[in-house]
C-alpha cells in the first residue's frame, strides 16, 4: 500500500507539478518571464471590461436598457 501512494507522490510532483516547478526556478532569475501568464490574464481582463463598459454605454446612450424597477414581474 505504501507503493501505491508513493507512485501518488511521484505523479503529482514529477509530471503535474513540473510546469509549476519551472515557474518558481524561473522566477529567481526573471520575474517577468515567471509572471507572463499573470500578465496575460490581465491584459485579456483589462479589454474585456473596456468592452463590456463601452458595450453598457452604448445600450444605454440608445435608450435600450430597461431602468424601470418593475421590469421583471418578481419585482412587483
Amino acid at each position: 500500500m505504501k507503493a501505491f501512494f508513493e507512485g501518488i507522490q511521484w505523479l503529482f510532483e514529477t509530471i503535474f507539478f513540473a510546469l509549476h516547478d519551472f515557474l518558481r526556478q524561473l522566477e529567481l532569475t526573471h520575474w517577468f518571464a515567471a509572471n507572463i501568464i499573470n500578465w496575460g490574464f490581465m491584459i485579456i481582463c483589462s479589454v474585456a471590461i473596456v468592452y463590456w463598459c463601452k458595450q453598457l454605454k452604448l445600450h444605454k446612450d440608445e435608450g435600450q436598457e430597461d431602468q424601470d424597477t418593475t421590469a421583471h414581474s418578481f419585482l412587483k
